[in-house]
């Protein structure tokens, strides 16, 4: 996929600065937000290793209809947080995250195979400059403009390092989002304004990992590169837990 040109990219990296320091105090609130073509359970074994640390975590329902109410309901979620929170983005749940994330009670922004889109950019306008990624030819409309992942391909394309049956389990819960929402432009991107944290998929079909890699650096997110599919809050639980522990302690 073909972001910007080289210079551009560049020029973006080195003029966006520094974040804002994280407080010294660990956050004890997380909140997930998934990302399109699943539901919130996604987050279920991530969830389950942060709550044994000792974090309050709530998982977003997000709708799919459209940008604003899927930033809607995460910032009611967020406004019912008790202290510094740690706001995670899933796919295009990093759509959501960069829009709510400029809240008080966001401490630091973690960005899990997710877009990080700037004030102005869409979507549409930064997948359409190369050839689409396998899992996106696997991308179905509805006759209502909702976008889903074709069941057969879902397993492989979007979470291809999982068991077979974990992954035809989640193409069961599969949410079509909004065709529509791909054209809303990002208004806030609350990655200038936040520590960020970025967790690469290396072998993501869904959105190319070279695509992820120039968001993290765009962004100067502290990065991690992970041996995993699009869904790697599913297969590899563990490392985006860690990655979610040290944001929320600001390491």
């Amino acid at each position: 996929m073909k972001m910007l040109t080289v210079g551009a990219a560049l020029a973006a990296v080195f003029a966006m600065g520094a974040p804002i320091a994280a407080s010294a105090a660990t956050a004890k609130n997380v909140v997930l937000a998934p990302g399109a073509f699943t539901d919130k359970s996604s987050w279920d074994k991530v969830a389950h290793l942060l709550r044994k640390k000792g974090f309050k975590v709530t998982e977003v329902d997000i709708p799919l209809t459209s940008l604003e109410a899927d930033v809607a309901a995460t910032r009611e979620v967020l406004d019912a947080q008790k202290g510094a929170t740690v706001l995670v983005g899933h796919s295009w749940g990093g759509v959501v995250i960069g829009e709510a994330g400029d809240s008080p009670k966001v401490k630091a922004l973690v960005y899990v195979a997710a877009f990080a889109p700037d004030k102005g950019e869409t979507l549409q306008a930064l997948t359409a400059n190369g050839p689409p990624a396998e899992g996106l030819k696997a991308v179905r409309p509805d006759s209502k403009g909702f976008l889903s992942i074709d069941p057969a391909a879902y397993a492989h394309v979007f979470v291809g390092d999982a068991p077979a049956a974990e992954g035809e389990a989640l193409a069961l819960k599969q949410k079509p989002i909004s065709g529509a929402a791909f054209g809303a432009p990002a208004t806030v991107a609350a990655w200038h304004l936040k520590p960020t944290y970025y967790a690469i998929s290396a072998n993501d079909l869904m959105l190319p990992p070279q695509a992820e890699a120039f968001f993290a650096k765009r962004m100067n997110a502290t990065t991690v590169t992970l041996e995993s599919s699009h869904a790697s809050p599913v297969s590899h639980p563990k490392e985006v837990a860690a990655l979610i522990e040290r944001a929320a302690k600001g390491q």
